[in-house]
């Protein structure tokens, strides 16, 4: 059951990595846009992330307050996704506000879950 857990682990870290890894690449680019991967890194991290939630397979308490926490701030960054594609649609560009609150409220979700505790 361990090795289940720590799987699951993996994909959630995955999925951060794919979506922090696409605003990188669009940060470099100069494109500054939403991307496919992006939505695909959130679904992965946020279908993983409600997995290691349930108390399965443990033997110790979850922190349900970081674990509120990181699921708020993913909601946000799945909303400021869902705007900026819309707003890329509509004008052909990501409003700069919007395209680094992204990148950094992803970073901000990956150190709460590393340096929490």
């Amino acid at each position: 059951m361990e090795f289940l857990r720590h799987l699951v682990l993996l994909f959630h870290l995955v999925g951060f990595a794919i979506l922090f890894g696409a605003w990188v690449v669009e940060l470099v680019n100069g494109h500054r846009g939403i991307t496919r991967l992006m939505n695909v890194g959130l679904a992965i991290a946020a279908v993983a992330g409600l997995i290691l939630a349930a108390p399965w397979g443990i033997d110790y308490e979850l922190n349900y307050v970081k674990i509120g926490v990181k699921l708020v701030i993913l909601l946000i960054i799945g909303a400021l996704l869902g705007i900026g594609a819309g707003r890329q649609r509509k004008s052909g560009k990501v409003p700069p506000p919007i395209f680094w609150s992204i990148g950094l409220l992803t970073l901000a979700n990956a150190a709460i879950a590393v340096l929490w505790r």
